[in-house]
């Protein structure tokens, strides 16, 4: 009988430090999940790139889901809102261009010297850059109505103000006016119907260069000369509109302040002279009239002279032929 001995063999033995060094694996794998879970959050929610604790990541992160997650706030009513500063809406409002206006005034100016006053009206609007485009001076036969005179004057827009100014401190102001055209929707039509035009234009020439008949070829050209025709004529109106628009107007009107001196009477002598003058000069007229009419009388003499004898001749024809009446003798009583 065979006795089997059963040797129990010894465990094995365990490294401590195997152990220890698996257990900080995986707190170290643990950590770093858990600390790039809580980094990402708070990186994206504040932006900020450096590290941060743990604790802080988790808070933030935690804030920001409660701040995406909870309601928007009610609109605060229309009394607390913000109001838009007052110059924007100026500034809204205000149209992108300018009006184009025309400008004309009419000033008349009571001033003591005409002559006088007309040399600083010169002297005005050559300061002011403007022309004279007119002027009449009306000198009365009577020296009981007074002076005037006339002038019309161009000016650059921005002066008209200023020029008007200087012209009415040359004397009293009796009558200042101004007048003034909105053209702003004309010349917006004339510009854009300019703009058409130009393209109907590009279009017919386009068309003349391809190859046709010679009809077509010539309606084209008939075309194109219509739609140039069209365009030099609104272009001149669009230079008239812009050029009455840079340039106003200004109709003056001087007035003397006083009645027309009376010229002086002339002496006695003068006027004896003057007398003596058309004495003779009436003589010597009367006398060429008499001159001429005895040359007229002598041209026509022949006539004159055939026209008495028959008068002549018929008067004694009628007297020879004429009975004469024989009274007869009445009877004693």
């Amino acid at each position: 009988m065979k006795t089997h001995l059963k040797i129990n063999s010894p465990p094995p033995k365990t490294n401590p430090n195997s152990a220890n060094n698996s257990t900080i694996r995986f707190a170290v794998a643990v950590f770093l999940t858990l600390s790039s879970a809580i980094a990402l959050p708070s990186c994206g929610g504040d932006g900020s790139t450096g590290s941060a604790p743990p604790g802080a990541g988790s808070s933030s992160s935690r804030e920001n889901q409660v701040a995406a997650s909870a309601p928007p706030p009610p609109p605060a009513p229309a009394a607390q809102r913000p109001k838009a500063p007052a110059s924007s809406k100026k500034a809204a409002e205000t149209p992108a261009t300018r009006p184009q206006l025309i400008k004309k005034a009419q000033l008349s100016v009571v001033v003591k010297s005409i002559d006088a006053s007309t040399k600083s009206v010169t002297n005005i609007v050559e300061k002011q850059q403007g022309d004279i485009l007119g002027f009449q001076n009306q000198k009365p036969p009577d020296s009981s109505v007074r002076q005037t005179a006339s002038v019309e004057i161009r000016v650059p827009q921005e002066r008209l103000e200023t020029t008007l100014d200087a012209l009415a401190k040359l004397g009293t102001v009796e009558n200042r006016s101004l007048t003034a055209e909105d053209v702003t929707d004309q010349l917006v039509d004339s510009e854009a119907r300019l703009r058409n035009l130009r393209k109907s234009e590009e279009m017919v020439l386009k068309i003349m260069e391809r190859s046709g008949s010679v009809g077509d070829v010539l309606k084209a050209a008939q075309e194109l000369s219509n739609i140039r025709e069209s365009i030099e004529r609104i272009d001149a109106q669009l230079k008239s509109l812009r050029n009455q628009v840079a340039y106003s107007t200004i109709s003056l009107t001087l007035e003397a302040a006083v009645s027309a001196q009376q010229t002086p009477e002339p002496s006695l002598g003068l006027r004896v002279q003057e007398t003596w003058g058309k004495a003779t000069h009436s003589v010597g007229e009367l006398t060429l009239g008499l001159f001429a009419l005895g040359i007229w009388l002598l041209a026509y003499s022949p006539y004159l002279l055939l026209i008495g004898a028959a008068v002549y001749g018929f008067n004694r024809f009628k007297k020879q032929h004429s009975v004469p009446t024989i009274q007869e003798p009445k009877p004693p009583q």
